[in-house]
């Protein structure tokens, strides 16, 4: 072959090898472009939140028509990709849009006609802090639950006598989980006015449950926690590695493995914890939200979803329409999903729950 035939074969390999190389280890490459390449412990944090000032907040009491009488305190989930950042700043334009459009409306959604919602923005982990067990990562994570506990007094201090509600998604709902042991379990009055506690999307150890805060085993009871953490029937793999990879609080506010221990599963449909298969008529609806605009009641698509708590995980069949796929792009499809599997669920749950709050 001639000169220009050799170094036409050559690259044309090179370029095979590498876009090889790409489709191989291309998440890997994209994990490691959101690794912010610094210590925690020399890493400067962005500025905290003034939760006096309306901008730090998402949601501020907002209240839809005919809204009943609980305050709901609501925490997003991950919605900053990283980068530079351990932990993103609330101003981030496009974690802003990603909780607008999509967190806001298919999870904070489901509690709207229960009251007035309330959804601080927060130095979030980022979403690299998710893909690692690193020890930067957890510190990073750790570090967001002081912005959750001054967002907490600020909003409670503005709500004294009403019943309350907490909820999180995913990271949020992991701020929430040990919000409610460390600051609401320990204090009888708190205790009195709490409706439920929704941790969805989240892995939590059973045996760090308090007394005084229990798992939710029907749905005629109030002051306790409905939690879910969702794998789709037939994927024994993804809940194989979200048990081994899952992170739980330990009594000095550190997260460390789960390492074994039992998970805690409440099954949103029934909103209790019979491990019992429980079948798609009883589902109450599931929805894509994504878009649009606060206020805006979804339709909802019932009777479609059978589930079953087992092994911990909330295990569950898939709807097979457009609007329930993964989309966007790399990034994206590692946050919550972008549809609510359980909106009507959730939705009628926390109104059963009110009305035996307020019944009781």
């Amino acid at each position: 072959m001639s000169l220009r035939q050799w170094a036409g074969w050559t690259g044309l390999t090179l370029v095979l090898v590498l876009v090889t190389a790409v489709a191989v280890w291309r998440g890997d490459i994209l994990r490691a472009s959101l690794d912010p390449q610094v210590p925690f412990q020399t890493y400067t944090p962005p500025p905290a939140p003034d939760y006096g000032d309306p901008a730090a907040w998402a949601l501020r009491d907002v209240r839809g028509p005919d809204s009943g009488a609980a305050a709901i305190f609501f925490v997003h989930s991950t919605t900053y990709d990283g980068g530079r950042e351990w932990n993103g700043p609330i101003d981030s334009p496009e974690a802003d849009a990603w909780l607008k459009r999509v967190v806001l409306p298919n999870y904070a959604g489901p509690f709207a006609r229960a009251g007035a919602i309330s959804a601080p923005r927060y130095r979030q982990g980022s979403l690299y802090t998710r893909l690692t067990l690193r020890d930067d990562a957890r510190e990073a994570r750790a570090f967001a639950w002081r912005d959750i506990t001054a967002a907490f007094d600020a909003w409670i201090a503005r709500h004294p006598d009403e019943p309350i509600v907490l909820a999180g998604v995913e990271q949020g709902g992991d701020l929430v989980e040990r919000l409610v042991r460390e600051r609401v379990a320990g204090d009888p009055a708190l205790r009195a006015r709490l409706v439920a506690v929704y941790l969805v999307d989240v892995v939590v150890a059973v045996d760090s449950l308090t007394a005084e805060v229990p798992a939710c085993t029907s749905r005629a009871q109030a002051g306790c926690i409905v939690a879910w953490s969702p794998v789709s029937e037939g994927n024994d793999g993804a809940g194989q590695r979200r048990l081994r990879r899952a992170l739980v609080w330990d009594e000095r506010g550190r997260l460390v493995d789960l390492a074994g221990r039992e998970a805690l599963c409440v099954n949103p449909v029934t909103g209790s914890t019979d491990t019992a298969p429980v079948e798609a008529r009883l589902h109450q609806g599931a929805t894509n939200a994504t878009g649009l605009e606060w206020g805006v009641r979804p339709a909802l698509m019932a009777r479609e979803i059978a589930t079953q708590c087992r092994g911990g995980l909330l295990r569950h069949t898939e709807l097979k329409t457009e609007s329930f796929r993964e989309t966007g792009n790399w990034a994206d499809r590692r946050k919550s999903r972008p549809y609510n599997l359980f909106y009507g669920d959730t939705e009628a749950d926390v109104s059963v729950r009110l009305a035996v709050w307020q019944a009781r």
